[in-house]
């Protein structure tokens, strides 16, 4: 049985995600006159921390290679405002729910009260990315609210996962191996999306070898199951910090009024399976 934490991320990151997925989302680059869907990305992902460089941008994301960042971030901001990209991708996601959730109004109207309490109640401390989209949450759209709510949950969970990694001694690239050898993303998929160099990802393998976590095929050893297993927990431990405003009643009716929207914009096929977020298949 999947922990309150686990099932959370669960059921509020596929409302998140159709930002990245949706084809209407997608464009949202080039529709203000960025090159790309990856300029439009870390622009959008990074317009609510302001106009942001390349270094705390890549410290702040995680996985990513600093060249691929690099190649966007600044010269993004010299052809649209942090502000607009903001506002975009909110009525964007919107509309995206809408289109794949039918009556995602009403729902969000039940969902937002308790969404909210957990994101005023959490702690911006060391948490970066949630902490800019905080604020961003007090919308008259009640399903851009809702989207924006989902969005500082997954950021405040991204957070504590790159703290986790970090913690546990894996650079980005290691991080991206480990993730692949234990089968949560797709190798090759997760290399090119990340922006890491074929040899940059074999030195990867290379010190992951050296520590007994992947073997002479790149499969995770029964120790490096462990370890990401490890690093899953530690995400969760922190995630829960998410929860502690609602009573263990509210959570549980809150994941269960999740769950049919996940499941609908999950059935929708927006996303692939495997993905680079790591979700897995329908629950």
């Amino acid at each position: 049985m999947e922990s309150r934490p686990r099932t959370l991320w669960l059921r509020t990151e596929p409302l998140h995600a159709v930002i990245y997925f949706d084809e209407e989302c997608r464009g949202i680059g080039r529709s203000v006159g960025l090159k790309g869907f990856w300029t439009g990305y870390f622009a959008t992902r990074t317009a609510p921390m302001g106009r942001i460089g390349p270094e705390a941008a890549t410290a702040a994301l995680g996985v990513f290679a600093p060249g691929m960042v690099a190649r966007t971030l600044p010269d993004a901001w010299r052809t649209v405002t942090p502000e607009r990209l903001i506002e975009l991708r909110a009525r964007l996601a919107a509309g995206a729910l809408r289109r794949v959730v039918p009556g995602i109004e009403s729902l969000a109207g039940r969902l937002v009260p308790p969404l909210t309490a957990m994101v005023a109640d959490a702690s911006p401390l060391a948490r970066p990315v949630f902490a800019a989209n905080r604020p961003l949450c007090d919308r008259t759209d009640p399903v851009e609210s809702l989207w924006q709510l989902t969005t500082a949950l997954r950021e405040f969970r991204g957070d504590a996962h790159v703290a986790a990694l970090a913690d546990h001694g894996l650079d980005a690239p290691e991080a991206l191996v480990l993730a692949a050898a234990t089968d949560r993303v797709p190798r090759e998929g997760i290399r090119l999306d990340r922006g890491w160099s074929e040899a940059e990802w074999v030195d990867a393998e290379e010190r992951l070898r050296s520590r007994g976590l992947i073997d002479a095929e790149s499969a995770a050893t029964p120790r490096g199951h462990r370890e990401r297993d490890l690093v899953e927990d530690t995400t969760d431990r922190l995630a829960a910090r998410l929860l502690r405003p609602l009573a263990e009643s509210a959570v549980d009716e809150l994941l269960a009024a999740l769950e049919p929207p996940a499941r609908q914009v999950l059935g929708a096929e927006l996303l692939p399976f495997p993905n680079p977020i790591g979700l897995p298949r329908p629950f």
